[in-house]
């Protein structure tokens, strides 16, 4: 697979409690110059953000995170200010508890109205799969399918799980033809990227990769240099 086809499907990733302005502005820089799909970034850099890329590349934000236990109003308000400060795509982090609870109708009215506030932007659903069950994650297919969402996500890179190929595979036994596939969480490496793409996966939430094409133009003979580990 090309690296341009992968590359063109990642999240280019940055959401460290403490990220300054000077790093986002430099994963923006990378992003626009190696084409990934978006830079994914804390809200309180979006209106920046934005302002700083305009139209060169799309913002991703993220509500409810990384835990997921915000109200639904609270969520709904934080969507809403993503879209006016100029996200083109928010990721939201599920209510796990309230899934765990059995409490599938507030699940999946809390996705609409996220749906909803987001305008007809991308919105992309967390499921934090790595703390959940299969049965758990078959529901959450259905859900996502049902509320009409745009993506369904694994990870938040920051819990004690990420992204795995198993995961992936039970989401296209699961999820509707409106819904695609985002894997997120411990991306470390092109051959795990390009398997990722191969069995579906539509988006990847990494900055790993594009670190892997800056450090392989670094080296005297253009190779690629590999990187392992958990997180984004």
């Amino acid at each position: 697979m090309d690296i341009k086809e992968i590359i063109s499907k990642v999240d280019h990733t940055l959401l460290n409690v403490d990220s300054t302005w000077e790093q986002i502005r430099q994963i923006c820089d990378d992003a626009i110059k190696y084409n990934t799909a978006s830079v994914c970034i804390p809200p309180s850099f979006v209106r920046r953000a934005k302002d700083y890329v305009g139209s060169r590349m799309r913002i991703c934000t993220v509500i409810g995170f990384p835990n997921g236990y915000s109200t639904t109003d609270v969520k709904v308000f934080e969507a809403r200010d993503a879209i006016k400060n100029g996200a083109d795509e928010v990721d939201m982090v599920i209510n796990i508890g309230a899934l765990k609870e059995g409490l599938i109708d507030y699940v999946e009215s809390e996705i609409r109205l996220i749906k909803e506030a987001c305008g007809g932007k991308v919105l992309k659903v967390i499921i934090e799969a790595c703390l959940l069950t299969d049965a758990e994650k078959e529901t959450m297919c259905r859900i996502i399918t049902d509320a009409g969402a745009d993506y369904i996500k694994t990870s938040t890179g920051f819990s004690s799980g990420g992204a795995t190929f198993d995961d992936v595979k039970l989401f296209t036994r699961n999820i509707g033809k409106n819904v695609k596939i985002k894997a997120a969480g411990g991306i470390g490496s092109l051959e795990d990227a390009e398997k990722f793409v191969k069995l579906g996966c539509s988006r990847l939430g990494t900055s790993r990769i594009v670190k892997i094409l800056k450090a392989g133009e670094k080296k005297d003979d253009g190779g690629i240099q590999k990187t392992s580990g958990n997180g984004y």
